[in-house]
């Protein structure tokens, strides 16, 4: 991945700071949460517990609670900003149970989630791998993990125009669609599938697109980001690379965005020869 690892505690602030004009513009991620939870239509689950992992503002938490309405539907997101507007999206009678923890180490119990939903959060992780193993473990044998990230190709055309300008780090790292799968794979969920498309947001200028995403709390929080005030002349450079992507008399933002659903395992190998195979599903056979 480019750029460098993020930083957790830069990006956490981000969007401490975004929580209250957030859904002003993440079109985007809201068309993208839509998508997912479509594909829920074609699912036979009837979980008790949801849980919601990168809620931000909880649209997505209030349509899962709404669509399993007799679900425990718990919203959990590092930034406490948008767990307030998550808390007060809900019904008074369907408010979600709100977690303040990171993705990476998630407070719950073992095997204790039907349904893990995550919708536009896993790019923030820094060890996909050990977010997948929270994952499984609190997932109940099963259940379904369903989630939506951005691979390399999201904001491609914003990262050439920086390269051309200075060796700084300007857009945050992206994972490749087969590393997840493989992570999938590797951290022993059952049948993933993964599939991905294109979409495409245009601006008028440059700094409409830096607005946006400054104004999601998306904004650059790599470690190998330039510290200090960006200068007048580079940003005009990068202004001026930027141009021969314009389309129409529009300049493009592509977001390349990635689906993936697996099942957590009805049996777990425990330990070498040792295998745990769950009482209910030994009754129901």
């Amino acid at each position: 991945m480019q750029g460098g690892p993020i930083d957790k505690e830069q990006a956490r602030r981000s969007f401490e700071r975004a929580a209250d004009r957030y859904d002003e513009v993440a079109l985007l991620q809201r068309e993208i949460g839509d998508r997912m939870l479509e594909r829920l239509d074609y699912v036979r689950l009837q979980p008790k517990v949801v849980l919601d992992a990168g809620c931000g503002t909880g649209v997505a938490t209030d349509q899962l609670a709404r669509r399993y309405k007799g679900a425990r539907v718990v919203a959990l997101d590092f930034a406490h900003g948008m767990l307030r507007h998550a808390r007060r999206r809900g019904s008074l009678f369907r408010r979600p149970r709100c977690v303040c923890a990171d993705l990476e180490r998630l407070p719950l119990a073992d095997r204790s989630v039907d349904l893990l939903f995550s919708s536009s959060a896993l790019q923030w992780s820094v060890d996909l791998p050990g977010t997948f193993a929270e994952f499984l473990r609190v997932l109940r044998p099963g259940g379904l993990l369903m989630f939506s990230t951005f691979g390399p190709d999201t904001l491609k055309e914003l990262r050439a125009s920086w390269a051309a300008v200075d060796g700084h780090s300007h857009v945050s790292p992206f994972p490749d669609m087969h590393d997840i799968g493989d992570h999938l794979v590797h951290g022993r969920f059952a049948d993933p599938v993964m599939d991905a498309e294109w979409m495409t947001v245009t601006y008028g200028t440059v700094d409409e697109l830096m607005r946006d995403l400054k104004l999601l709390g998306a904004h650059n929080a790599t470690t190998g980001r330039a510290r200090g005030m960006t200068g007048k002349g580079r940003l005009a450079a990068m202004r001026a690379a930027y141009e021969p992507f314009r389309v129409d008399g529009r300049l493009p933002a592509t977001y390349e965005v990635i689906y993936g659903h697996a099942w957590a395992p009805l049996q777990r190998a425990e330990a070498p020869g040792v295998v745990s195979v769950p009482a209910d599903v030994l009754r129901r056979r």
